[in-house]
């Protein structure tokens, strides 16, 4: 079993295990709870050094947290954002030198997950670190094909040039689990205030333009899928071309998302035939809501922000637009 080393790499700094945080952003988190908790409780990580940030759940989320001696800020569920809430949250554990963002629907799978996820960092041009994600127990084939193309059982490490063979995908992290040096997020800004999604992606590009490197652990594993509709993921897909469209230095510096595309559709069909053949009509209908969400996306100017709001799934993202983030 793989332990995090007492001293840990961080800028120029040697720091301890009792730098590191770990920070997970909730929203009526109770049907998760057991599983999160769990997960924690494996990794032997004091109680006090996890921070909940919930966005003013209506169950007994904060209360849960409290009684596991979390540390718990409220915030308003209007104000909840992908990149400002986790910058609020790394402005709220100043004493941390690494930080680890947790989904409240991502399980920690193994005791190690998260010592093997910091223990990349005594590489010091390593700044960001992100876990495997495996399909959710009685997930689809569908569901588990998405996690299993992304987030395969090889590890690798990425830098800037790594653009040339990967193009766009050089830049994916995840902060479903994903770990950060905090000296070096900060001196690039932290999480954007204003991203509709994809604020881990963003950070990521701009870590690799800065030389830094970014490490996937394979080992570090968590168990983390969705079951998406075709209508959830024409939405998805609508806010990744808004995303696109926002930060189009990514596609400038990286390359387009339409060979990851193709490579995916076909991962895909493979994976489901023959033994799924039944589900390949219905493969076909969402990767086509897929397309068809993005382009959308990236004319969201030419609909308008009414229009775009209808579109999204993070509709709230629209009701803030004229709000300081």
């Amino acid at each position: 079993m793989a332990t995090i080393p007492e001293t840990l790499v961080a800028g120029d700094q040697i720091v301890s295990r009792s730098q590191v945080a770990v920070i997970v952003p909730t929203f009526n988190a109770g049907k998760h709870w057991a599983s999160l908790s769990d997960g924690l409780r494996m990794q032997k990580l004091p109680a006090s050094q996890v921070l909940i940030v919930d966005s003013s759940s209506e169950d007994e989320t904060r209360h849960l947290a409290k009684a596991e001696g979390y540390q718990v800020f409220r915030i308003k569920r209007s104000d909840f954002n992908h990149g400002g809430t986790r910058k609020l949250a790394l402005d709220l554990v100043p004493w941390a030198s690494v930080v680890v963002y947790l989904t409240q629907d991502a399980t920690l799978a193994v005791s190690d997950s998260l010592d093997r996820l910091l223990a990349v960092f005594e590489d010091r041009t390593i700044v960001a670190a992100y876990g495997r994600q495996l399909p959710r127990l009685g997930a689809g084939p569908i569901e588990a094909h998405a996690r299993l193309f992304n987030y395969p059982p090889c590890s690798e490490v990425r830098d800037f040039e790594s653009r040339r063979t990967l193009g766009i995908k050089a830049a994916f992290l995840s902060n479903s689990f994903s770990a950060y040096r905090v000296n070096e997020l900060r001196e690039l800004g932290g999480f954007p205030l204003d991203a509709i999604m994809a604020e881990d992606a963003i950070v990521a590009g701009r870590l690799l333009l800065a030389g830094w490197r970014i490490a996937y652990v394979a080992e570090a594993q968590v168990y983390h899928s969705h079951a998406h509709s075709v209508t959830q993921e024409f939405q998805r897909y609508f806010d990744t071309g808004v995303y696109h469209k926002q930060e189009s230095w990514l596609r400038e510096e990286f390359g387009n998302p339409g060979g990851e595309g193709m490579r995916f559709v076909k991962s895909e069909l493979a994976y489901l035939f023959p033994r799924h053949l039944h589900l390949v009509p219905y493969a076909l209908l969402r990767t086509a809501s897929k397309a068809i969400g993005y382009q959308l996306g990236l004319h969201k100017s030419s609909l308008g922000a009414e229009w775009s709001r209808r579109l999204s799934a993070h509709k709230s993202y629209w009701d803030n637009l004229t709000s300081p983030r």
